[in-house]
């Protein structure tokens, strides 16, 4: 089994790198492979609404030219998928929210359905609960399973690494890790006694006509 994290930070190895790794080892220790995947310092292209995704079907988007669509593959090929950002004023990086725009427009073909989604965020002082919502956002809006943890899924520091002087918010990603891992393996588990079931076509209401 496979989980790809997605680290909306500018920084490689700031504090929401450590945070996703916290995670990372919990579930590593239950054999199941992490792959951390840098979004946070790249240029990417804002979401135009253009709906060409959905009309071509292929799982892509029509913007070509950055590394939106090899990521999206990442997490059809992954079993669970985390989102992890800092927080700029109260809430997801800007070029994390680009991405995750993209994404899940393209991913209203239903190749989110059904993986297990988690979200954290790190922060050095407060916003950090509206940005792990904006996430929440994303992962309920696309059916995923949703593990929790003890507490909100926020861990504070300033400088890269100093979330390891947050003995809560380090237990925190410990449990929602092992937590993560559990869920993923009774799913996995549940194939065999139960069928998932059917996904339904979208019914879009529109209040002014």
């Amino acid at each position: 089994m496979k989980v790809v994290a997605f680290n909306g930070s500018p920084k490689k190895a700031g504090n929401t790198y450590h945070a996703i790794k916290m995670v990372a080892e919990e579930l590593e220790k239950e054999g199941i492979e992490v792959e951390i995947v840098h979004v946070g310092d790249k240029r990417l292209k804002g979401c135009m609404g253009c709906n060409a995704c959905v009309k071509n079907g292929s799982d892509k988007c029509i913007i070509a030219d950055d590394e939106v669509n090899d990521w999206i593959q990442k997490i059809i090929a992954a079993d669970g998928v985390i989102l992890a950002s800092p927080v700029h004023f109260s809430g997801v990086g800007g070029v994390l929210k680009v991405f995750l725009d993209r994404a899940f427009y393209v991913g209203s073909s239903g190749f989110f359905r059904h993986k297990v989604g988690a979200a954290l965020a790190a922060v050095r002082r407060s916003g950090g609960l509206s940005t792990v919502q904006q996430l929440n956002s994303y992962i309920n809006y696309a059916e995923m399973m949703m593990p929790s943890s003890n507490y909100w899924n926020v861990i504070h520091g300033t400088a890269p690494g100093e979330v390891a002087q947050d003995e809560e918010g380090k237990q925190i990603m410990r449990v929602l890790g092992k937590n993560m891992a559990w869920l993923m393996r009774s799913l996995e588990a549940g194939k065999e006694v139960g069928k998932a079931p059917e996904a339904e076509n979208k019914v879009y209401t529109n209040f002014i006509r």
